[in-house]
């Protein structure tokens, strides 16, 4: 079986966790890392079996190894040419999200994708959940109005999710994945209205090690979708975890049916005389790595459900949200 040859740009917790599902496939071979942190790169060396191990991404490239597709899983300030130089060298890439702080830069990169009719993919990993085509499924025949979701929560202690511009805040950072769930159920947004507070976490509760917390505590987004749905999407990272009954995920409030969706775990369907909960059987990230890898082997940007450029449309919602925040008025898209 021939093998596809992949490289890796950043060692950290997230591509730990995407290596931890292609390590399981046959037809994959890790064959080059890079990570300016000599220890991280050198764990996955050697948890791969990498031939060459870089101290960053340009010297990756410059490698010479014959790879067939890059994951990259880097701060959302480090995306500094990366992809760009995928697309020069013809590299199909999945990227995690945010993509990148700099929309300018992610619209050039959408359209360097397209021109080149590249295969992509952004870490949206949650469009690959069984429940999440049951909810498609059972949208079909649904009349909406109304849709309300949350990601409640404390937060990640890593250095760039202290700042917000660093992390964008937590609708950028984390609950983007929520965004892209309900662009991918109801299409795209015609305007956003964002607020937020920062009155609940006092900076000195973190280490002295990360930088000075000025980021959100909380915000709620009001979106209008070109079809007329209006959704809430409200995010916190406040949360202690002492006796909160956090219940994250999407409710659709339908006319004649409503759906629960319950953050990673089921949806529970309401109608008259039935009430029916179906709990999620896959692994969305198993999921999405194959079809990824598939699209690559046989070249089809359509393949994947997230490919950058449809990324980009959700990037570009979370950034709408953060100028919405700043102007105190709507953003129109």
């Amino acid at each position: 079986m021939e093998k596809l040859k992949l490289g890796i740009i950043g060692c950290g917790g997230m591509m730990s966790h995407h290596v931890s599902r292609l390590l399981t496939f046959e037809d994959v071979q890790i064959t080059a890392v890079a990570d300016p942190r000599a220890e991280r790169a050198e764990a996955m060396q050697k948890r791969t079996g990498a031939v060459k191990v870089y101290a960053s991404h340009k010297e990756l490239f410059a490698g010479g190894d014959k790879l067939d597709a890059v994951y990259i899983a880097v701060e959302p300030t480090a995306h500094d040419g990366i992809e760009e130089e995928c697309i020069a060298r013809g590299l199909p890439f999945m990227v995690e999200k945010p993509m990148t702080m700099c929309l300018e830069q992610a619209k050039k990169i959408t359209d360097a994708v397209k021109a080149k009719g590249l295969v992509t993919a952004v870490g949206f990993q949650d469009r690959y959940l069984a429940v999440t085509d049951r909810i498609k499924k059972e949208l079909s025949d649904m009349k909406v109005g109304l849709v309300y979701g949350s990601w409640f929560g404390g937060v990640p202690q890593v250095w760039w999710w202290m700042k917000k511009a660093t992390c964008g805040g937590q609708l950028y950072e984390q609950n983007i994945h929520l965004l892209d769930q309900l662009r991918y159920f109801f299409g795209e947004a015609e305007k956003v209205y964002a607020v937020s507070g920062r009155t609940l976490i006092d900076p000195k509760e973190f280490p002295d090690t990360l930088p000075a917390y000025d980021t959100d505590d909380f915000s709620t987004a009001v979106i209008t979708f070109k079809n007329g749905v209006v959704a809430n999407l409200m995010s916190c990272c406040y949360v202690t975890g002492k006796g909160n009954p956090i219940r994250n995920g999407l409710t659709i409030i339908g006319r004649d049916k409503s759906l629960e969706y319950s953050l990673r775990n089921s949806v529970t369907v309401y109608e008259a005389g039935r009430e029916e909960k179906i709990v999620n059987q896959t692994d969305q990230s198993d999921r999405h790595a194959r079809a990824f890898l598939d699209a690559v082997k046989v070249g089809d940007p359509t393949a994947v459900r997230s490919p950058y450029p449809d990324a980009y449309e959700t990037l570009r919602l979370a950034a709408a949200a953060n100028e919405s925040i700043a102007s105190g008025n709507a953003v129109f898209l």
